[in-house]
């Protein structure tokens, strides 16, 4: 933002609320380009010259949903928090996400995936990131504490909405990791980049999974949270609640973690009719 108090009041607000540092920074960025589009103060700036800003990001730079209600979310606290304004008057609703099925991978294609790996660093990062549903910026910020070997889980503390939950830790993981923390002794963090005690990067965790990809036979267009996706969906499989892989996600809706049930492989001979147990005479 160009007026540095209108900036720290912005900043302020969010911190008060207790916002992600992730979530903050991201708005900052959202205002600040905001400003320099129309070389204006933000302040400045009027419901008409923001659905311009909007329109030229939808139209023009083609982002995404999200990054669109980024924008909007970001805008909202600057006009309604900081500036006092009422936020009806600007009536800017958030973009309806488009309902896309999640690309899943089966677990023949998961094995092929980590049995590609043969750095064992990568190997751990990969597997842990699937075995436990952990986003990325979970993943990386894990601290070796976060590993309970005793109740077989692991402590999430910066999950997304700086919510703190317990995911499942994985018996057969647990051997590679102990090997991995003797081989690499990690100061702060689990995985650790070339200096100690700073996080390993997110572009070097999505270089692992291109590299690793690039070795096996998988020709779906995958990103990291595809093996989010596949723990959700693979849990599923194995007759999971529903309820239960939502707060292993750290989803806050029931609604969110539904979205596996449309890409859930079953056996129809496998189920019986609720019919069967009721003992009724048909004939």
């Amino acid at each position: 933002m160009e007026t540095k108090s209108l900036r720290e009041r912005m900043l302020q607000e969010m911190q008060i609320r207790n916002y992600s540092s992730r979530t903050i920074k991201k708005y900052v960025e959202c205002i600040s380009a905001l400003s320099k589009h129309f070389n204006l103060s933000p302040d400045q700036i009027t419901l008409d010259q923001f659905k311009e800003f909007l329109h030229y990001h939808v139209s023009i730079k083609k982002n995404s949903t999200s990054t669109i209600n980024q924008h909007i979310g970001a805008f909202k606290i600057l006009v309604q928090d900081v500036l006092g304004k009422n936020w009806e008057d600007f009536k800017i609703k958030r973009q309806r996400r488009d309902k896309k099925l999640p690309v899943v991978l089966s677990k023949d294609e998961v094995r092929e995936l980590l049995d590609s790996i043969t750095n064992i660093k990568h190997k751990c990062i990969l597997s842990l990131t699937y075995s436990s549903g952990l986003r990325r910026s979970e993943v990386l910020a894990l601290r070796p504490k976060d590993i309970d070997s005793g109740r077989m889980q692991i402590r999430v503390e910066c999950g997304k909405g700086n919510k703190t939950r317990y995911t499942v830790l994985s018996k057969d993981l647990l051997p590679l990791l102990r090997y991995y923390y003797i081989h690499y002794k990690p100061k702060t963090y689990l995985f650790e980049g070339q200096k100690k005690g700073t996080k390993y990067s997110e572009t070097s965790m999505e270089s692992i999974l291109k590299q690793s990809l690039a070795k096996t036979t998988i020709s779906k267009k995958i990103c990291l949270h595809t093996l989010r996706h596949s723990f959700a969906t693979h849990l599923l499989e194995q007759g999971t609640n529903l309820k239960i892989i939502q707060m292993l996600l750290g989803h806050n809706s029931l609604k969110t973690t539904s979205v596996y049930l449309h890409v859930t492989k079953f056996d129809p001979s496998t189920l019986s009719s609720p019919l069967d147990s009721l003992n009724t005479k048909v004939l």
